[in-house]
C-alpha cells in the first residue's frame, strides 16, 4: 500500500498555461486531507508525516506552480495564482469538505483559500506561515544582495529534486519569480487584514526557533476568531521534521474534535 508521495503515481491538470502536478493516496470514504508545501519545495517534503495520516484520510498533494513536477507557465507567480490553481485542482477532483495542511507558502495559500471561500473547507492547519506584509518586508531586507545562485546553493536539496523532476527546469528564472511573489505588496500577495474573514477553525503551528516572529503569529490568532496556537519548543521553520509524531497527534486531535463538533 502506498503510504507517501512518490512523484510517480500522480497526474497533471493543465491550468492557464501550466501543467500542475497532483498526487492522491486514496482511501475511499475517508475525509480529504490536502497538503500544500512551502517555497522551493514539493509535496514529498511532507513524507516524514504523511504515513501517519494515510489510515484515516484520503490524501491529496499538489506541487505548486513552478515547483516540483509542476511547470511555471507564463502567468505572473503570486499567492493568488497558486490559490486559483489549488481551487481548480480541488474542483477537478470534486473534493468536498476538505482539511488543509499548509507549510510556509502553503499556509499562506490555505489562508487565501479560506478567505475566498470558493471551495468547501472544513479546517486548516498552518505550519511556519505568515500572513503579514511586514514579515515579508523584514525578510526582503535580510535577503537584500543575495543572488539567485546563492539561493539555489542554500536550497541545494530542493533544487536537486527540481532539476531532476521538473519537465521544464529553469532554476534562475524560478528563483526570480518566487522572490517577486514573496515580496509582492499587492492584493495578490499576503492576506493581511483579510484573515479576519476566515471562519473555519485554524490550528496555527510554529517552531519556536522559526524566523516568523511569535508576535506576528499571536496577532494572527487574535484576528482569526476560531484559531489556536501550537508553538513547538526547539523546532525550526520546518517544524514537522523535529517532532513528527507529536505534531501529528496534536493535528489529528484538532481535526477530530472539529469533525465531531466537540
Amino acid at each position: 500500500m502506498k503510504i507517501e508521495f512518490d512523484h510517480k503515481t500522480g497526474n497533471y491538470l493543465e491550468i492557464d498555461n501550466a501543467n500542475i502536478y497532483y498526487e492522491e493516496i486514496e482511501n475511499a470514504g475517508k475525509p480529504t486531507l490536502l497538503f500544500l508545501h512551502g517555497g522551493f519545495g514539493n509535496i514529498a517534503d511532507f513524507n516524514p508525516i504523511v504515513p501517519m495520516f494515510v489510515a484515516d484520510y484520503h490524501i491529496v498533494g499538489i506541487d505548486s506552480r513552478g515547483h516540483g513536477k509542476s511547470t511555471l507557465g507564463t502567468d505572473r507567480l503570486s499567492y493568488k495564482r497558486l490559490q486559483l490553481d489549488v481551487e481548480k485542482v480541488v474542483n477537478h477532483l470534486q473534493l468536498k469538505n476538505i482539511h488543509i495542511i499548509g507549510f510556509s507558502d502553503g499556509g499562506i495559500i490555505a489562508c487565501r483559500l479560506a478567505i475566498s471561500n470558493n471551495i468547501s473547507i472544513q479546517k486548516i492547519v498552518t505550519i511556519g506561515a505568515t500572513w503579514s506584509l511586514s514579515d515579508a518586508e523584514s525578510t526582503e531586507k535580510e535577503l537584500a544582495g543575495i543572488t539567485p545562485k546563492e539561493i539555489i546553493e542554500f536550497f541545494e536539496q530542493n533544487f536537486d529534486f527540481y532539476k531532476q523532476h521538473n519537465p521544464i527546469p529553469d532554476a534562475a528564472n524560478f528563483v526570480d519569480c518566487a522572490l517577486k511573489m514573496w515580496f509582492d505588496k499587492t492584493e495578490d500577495g499576503y492576506p493581511q487584514a483579510s484573515v479576519e474573514k476566515i471562519s473555519v477553525p485554524v490550528l496555527v503551528i510554529r517552531g519556536n526557533d522559526d524566523t516568523v516572529p511569535l508576535e506576528s503569529v499571536v496577532e494572527f490568532t487574535i484576528k482569526v476568531q476560531n484559531s489556536i496556537l501550537f508553538n513547538i519548543p526547539f523546532a525550526p521553520h520546518l517544524a514537522f521534521e523535529k517532532y513528527p509524531q507529536f505534531l501529528v497527534e496534536i493535528t489529528k486531535d484538532f481535526l477530530n474534535k472539529c469533525d465531531n463538533n466537540e
